[in-house]
């Protein structure tokens, strides 16, 4: 299990281009070992130069981004490979939510694996997202539970997320005990096998 989701308020950096790739989130250079820094390699490419020096027009590196715990995002965000390790520098880095139009596949299953809560919002939203998160209070509140994220002046807009991927955020579910959940069922599933098909539960004679 992991940490329940809890509602909050935090700093959102923009990065609306689309097709943000894997590649682009968390860089090969930086899975190259298991103690890796990832939420330092975040967007590595695009973060740092060929010196290892930051890149002061980067968005990461500006204040107050650097505290950002909610990133407003363009289309088909995570696209490319199948890494987890995209999800994970997210977390590492201090991102809670990511907030987009479209999400690669992959991507959205691995961002709620690992807590990171992936909502969906239609483009007109996405914009005003990304010109607040501009102004000079980038500073939203995010209610999972209602599913809207509210700037700081007042204005209010809805995210998309299916009512179990919200449910076991809030509950801090992963996987193994959303399956759990189902132990009832999932019992009275087997005991009707052996009731109806007892052969196939009957051990295998071994040769002598």
């Amino acid at each position: 299990m992991k940490q329940p989701f809890r509602n909050f308020s935090g700093i959102a950096a923009a990065m609306p281009a689309p097709n943000i790739n894997t590649d682009a989130i968390i860089p090969a250079a930086y899975l190259r070992t298991a103690n890796a820094d990832l939420g330092k390699g975040l967007f590595g490419m695009l973060r740092y130069d060929d010196a290892g020096n930051e890149k002061p027009d980067f968005v990461l590196n500006q204040p107050p981004f650097r505290e950002a715990e909610i990133l407003f995002a363009g289309e088909n965000f995570g696209c490319g490979s199948s890494r987890e390790a995209a999800a994970w520098a997210l977390k590492q880095f201090g991102m809670r939510c990511v907030f987009a139009p479209s999400f690669a596949d992959i991507f959205y299953e691995n961002a709620f694996r690992n807590g990171l809560l992936a909502g969906k919002v239609a483009p007109d939203a996405l914009a005003r997202m990304v010109a607040q998160a501009g102004g000079a209070t980038p500073l939203f509140a995010v209610d999972l539970a209602a599913g809207h994220v509210t700037h700081a002046d007042g204005e209010r807009m809805a995210f998309e997320i299916a009512p179990a991927r919200r449910d076991a955020l809030l509950r801090g579910d992963d996987e193994i005990d959303m399956t759990l959940a189902h132990r009832a069922e999932i019992a009275a599933f087997h005991s009707a096998g052996l009731a109806e098909r007892p052969w196939l539960h009957a051990p295998l004679a071994r040769k002598a």
